[in-house]
């Protein structure tokens, strides 16, 4: 899932100081499992912004609303004209919603309420953690489903470099060192022999931004003799 955190209140508060009526937009996919832009959060958001501006004196208005995703525009449709109703938008979703909420509603300011961090898994209640760059060039097979370019701190796919420290990365922290990680998985799994192969450098060109996707069964003959 996509992991993302909270911008400063300070932050937030500048972002907006400029509008009288904001909509406080969550989205109740990932960043409302990681408890970032839930519609608890936006409830919490929103009661900090009122009695801010009470404690300041100042006049605005900040209204609610949660959506299933911010980044299909279908959920998005149906608060297109609450949100128009707005002065701006501060959006609690990641940053692909809340491009795609500035997209549809190009007139009123969308302003991101959270700062996108990575892909990751749930480590335990209220913990996550990086697992995927979303490189577009997999190489899980090679490393026992260990990924090297998000877990090794210096992305590297042809490792080890020799900083390991009692198992952790010389980069500092406790961050575990993903070549030892590899190696272990590799052993149980008795595929130590895959460390002996030179993988290829990493083909950047599957991961050219902006990268676009469309589904084979939703492609037209020209656009599929085109890719052919």
């Amino acid at each position: 899932m996509i992991v993302a955190e909270r911008k400063p209140f300070a932050e937030i508060k500048e972002s907006i100081k400029d509008y009288r009526k904001v909509l406080i937009l969550g989205c109740g996919t990932c960043v409302s499992v990681c408890m970032a832009g839930g519609e608890k959060e936006v409830g919490l958001l929103a009661t900090e912004l009122r009695m801010n501006a009470q404690l300041e004196k100042r006049d605005i208005e900040i209204k609610e609303a949660t959506i299933q995703r911010q980044c299909d525009k279908e959920y998005i449709e149906p608060i297109l004209e609450q949100a128009r109703a707005s002065d701006a938008v501060l959006s609690l979703g990641c940053g692909a919603g809340v491009q795609l909420v500035a997209e549809m509603m190009e007139a009123t300011p969308t302003i991101p309420g959270l700062n996108t961090r990575f892909i990751g898994i749930t480590e335990a209640e209220g913990a996550w953690s990086e697992r995927c760059r979303a490189c577009g060039d997999c190489v899980l097979a090679n490393f026992g489903g260990i990924c090297p370019v998000a877990r090794c701190s210096k992305g590297l796919i042809n490792g080890p470099c020799g900083g390991n420290n009692g198992g952790k990365c010389e980069a500092g922290g406790e961050r575990d060192c993903a070549w030892e990680l590899i190696y272990h998985r590799l052993k149980k799994q008795g595929k130590l022999a895959n460390l002996r192969k030179t993988i290829a450098p990493r083909n950047y060109s599957v991961n050219a931004h902006p990268s676009r996707q469309v589904n084979e069964a939703y492609q037209t003959p020209e656009k599929a003799g085109a890719k052919s």
